[in-house]
């Protein structure tokens, strides 16, 4: 007995709703994606293991302590705000902004408080800073933390 055998339909998947629910993600991760514009500050970072660098008369230093508090060219601040920072870079620079700023941080010093300074130099406009470093043989030969720096 011979039975017929029975056509068998080719088995296709069809690619047109996966192209569409594709496109359609595509879609929506262009329309909600956000693009925000940080404003940054350019800063100069020196090596550590360079040779010390001169002290320049006509640039302004900021000294962060350990506690938080600032002092300008060696004036001290009345507290640690940023207004009082922006007002204190403003008097001490006489409105000339193109004055470098030397920004030195005791190494127990809290992040916020130099990110705060930076912020300050920021605000205030200008735009050439540098951030001093020890270097670790100094720390060794003299026998003092950077903490005694300030």
């Amino acid at each position: 007995m011979k039975f017929k055998r029975a056509k068998r339909e080719e088995l296709a998947i069809n690619m047109t709703p996966l192209i569409d629910v594709v496109f359609l993600l595509l879609i929506f991760f262009m329309v909600t994606t956000t693009f925000s514009r940080e404003t940054r500050l350019l800063v100069n970072l020196p090596e550590a293991n360079a040779e010390a660098a001169q002290s320049n008369p006509s640039q302004i230093e900021i000294l962060v302590s350990r506690d938080g508090s600032y002092s300008i060219n060696g004036r001290a601040l009345v507290n640690s705000r940023i207004e009082t920072l922006v007002q204190g870079l403003e008097i001490e620079s006489g409105g000339d902004r193109s004055l470098p700023i030397l920004l030195i941080a005791d190494a127990e010093a809290a992040h916020q408080f130099v990110v705060t300074a930076m912020d300050g130099i920021g605000q205030s406009g200008f735009t050439r800073m540098n951030i001093a470093t020890q270097r670790p043989q100094q720390l060794e030969e003299s026998g003092s933390a950077p903490t005694e720096l300030l």
